[in-house]
């Protein structure tokens, strides 16, 4: 997709290609909104948690720490749930979680039966063969990753939307900063907590489960405290259907 002397460059830059990835992540979610609305939020909280899935089996080293590549796109989550509660109200961000765990099953089921189809056997069997096994090695999931991903998805938001707005009843409304960072690093503690408890126990040893979980968090934290000019930035819009 991109020349080759753009890949060559970031693939000496891989630090600035993480900010620069990130960066664009949360402009794209704030630009969804300023054009779209709620509707635009709920589409990026999709988008992310397919993007998050897909990307996740890819490891990536970032200022000499291995992390998932999938880190990026799953912390813009939280900013859009941040951001749909602040502007759309509780009950608005509960059910963008829960439209966003309906949408991960239904999409996981219907890529699993797509796994089930052989590949095409004609002239260009090699290549389909060679697309149908590219497939099955990144969407062939184990019940494990299955499982823990959805847990701590659904456990980890419906925490995040509540504490959020359990924060903003304590400072009546004001400091908004806090409660964006505070709810989100909270809830990123207990997502990773349960993803890497169900899907590293037993497969690791303790140690190395509780090494990756921490690297996890640092990226996660990083990005909590990274977003919040963009929640700040997105909330002085006046976009219909808003409380404020």
């Amino acid at each position: 997709m991109f020349d080759q002397s753009i890949q060559l460059f970031f693939s000496e830059n891989q630090n600035l290609l993480y900010f620069l990835a990130l960066i664009l992540d949360l402009g794209f979610t704030v630009l969804m909104y300023r054009f779209f609305g709620k509707n635009g939020l709920l589409a990026c909280i999709v988008l992310s948690i397919l993007l998050a899935n897909l990307q996740g089996p890819k490891l990536t080293v970032i200022f000499g720490m291995q992390t998932s590549l999938g880190v990026i796109f799953y912390s813009s989550i939280f900013f859009a749930t941040d951001l749909m509660s602040e502007k759309f109200g509780k009950n608005a961000a509960d059910q963008a979680v829960m439209m966003g765990f309906s949408i991960s099953v239904m999409v996981l089921i219907m890529l699993s039966l797509s796994l089930l189809f052989s590949p095409s056997t004609q002239d260009n069997q090699v290549f389909s063969t060679e697309v149908h096994n590219a497939f099955v090695r990144i969407l062939d999931f184990t019940p494990r990753f299955i499982i823990g991903s959805l847990l701590a998805y659904l456990i980890s938001q419906r925490f995040d939307v509540w504490c959020f707005h359990k924060i903003k009843a304590w400072t009546n409304g004001k400091h908004l900063w806090l409660r964006n960072n505070l709810s989100t690093m909270a809830s990123q503690t207990i997502d990773t907590a349960i993803y890497s408890f169900v899907v590293w126990w037993g497969v690791v040893d303790l140690e190395t489960a509780i090494e990756l979980g921490l690297v996890k968090m640092m990226f996660k934290i990083g990005i909590a405290a990274f977003d919040t000019p963009f929640v700040y930035w997105a909330r002085s819009w006046k976009i219909a259907g808003t409380d404020k």
